[in-house]
């Protein structure tokens, strides 16, 4: 079943939207300064056949425009208005939302805005609270995911950091595409206390949560990932993928998409076989 590809118009800028099959929409979100394109072992996955997929690029990332207004739009609040946006846009008014690294910051914040979500499964996503810094093992990506201008070999360090030594080189054309300006706005926003307390948002809803992480993972810090105290944690547990590190979605995608579609079963109330 092949993918189509959309231009979207919002307020925020032109969002390019990649979408296929059919059914309960399953929207994913990319990190910071990637594209939709590192989705594509879930975009194609037999296993998600049966449901409406649905990925695309952030403002000032990928094929969509840099953002309009860039102090309004990079930020955590700023971006999640965007995904709203853009989905009541697509004509979709629920879905599960698969987050990855600031993608699943993004989700976490729209559950304080909308009520799209029906669940949300978060990949490499600490659910920060008041202490931004407790939810990372040292400074996010050696300080590499707040710089505005990156050279190619920093470029190839981030892309190596974030999606292991395998990462393929379109990630780290991404990188490099990225507008310069979203990275120090997206971190300058957070410092400022723009957005909502990610952990108090998962203590309280009642929306399912998955958590799924890469056990190698050495830009967030485990730990304190399992220390919050989850209102809805899926299966009771946060998943720790073995040979994995920040993008278990590409790593080990035969294990994430079984999860997802486990997940998206029991989300939708169908047999888990």
């Amino acid at each position: 079943m092949p993918t189509t590809t959309l231009k979207v118009k919002t307020s925020h800028g032109t969002i390019a939207v990649e979408t296929r099959g059919a059914g309960f929409p399953v929207v994913f979100i990319h990190g910071n300064s990637a594209c939709r394109a590192v989705f594509q072992k879930q975009m194609l996955s037999p296993l998600l056949d049966s449901y409406h997929l649905i990925s695309f690029d952030l403002p000032g990332h990928g094929d969509s425009e840099d953002a309009k207004d860039r102090a309004r739009t990079y930020s955590r609040p700023g971006l999640a208005d965007l995904v709203i946006e853009l989905l009541g846009e697509l004509g979709i008014d629920h879905a599960a939302i698969v987050g990855a690294s600031l993608g699943g910051h993004i989700a976490i914040e729209m559950l304080s805005r909308s009520n799209i979500s029906r669940g949300q499964f978060l990949m490499g996503t600490p659910a920060v609270g008041s202490n931004f810094s407790e939810g990372f093992v040292s400074k996010p990506l050696n300080g590499l995911a707040s710089r505005g201008e990156l050279t190619s070999e920093e470029a190839r360090e981030f892309a190596e950091l974030v999606y292991g030594s395998d990462f393929e080189p379109f990630m780290q054309r991404a990188i490099e595409r990225a507008d310069r300006e979203f990275r120090g706005n997206l971190f300058s926003a957070a410092r400022s206390g723009a957005g909502v307390n990610q952990r108090a948002v998962l203590e309280l809803t009642t929306v399912p949560t998955a958590i799924v992480n890469g056990e190698n993972d050495a830009i967030i810090n485990l730990d304190y990932v399992d220390s919050v105290r989850y209102a809805n944690l899926w299966r009771g547990k946060c998943f720790r993928i073995p040979n994995a590190t920040h993008s278990p979605f590409w790593e080990v995608p035969h294990i994430v998409n079984h999860l997802l579609s486990e997940f998206l079963k029991e989300l939708t109330g169908r047999r888990s076989n």
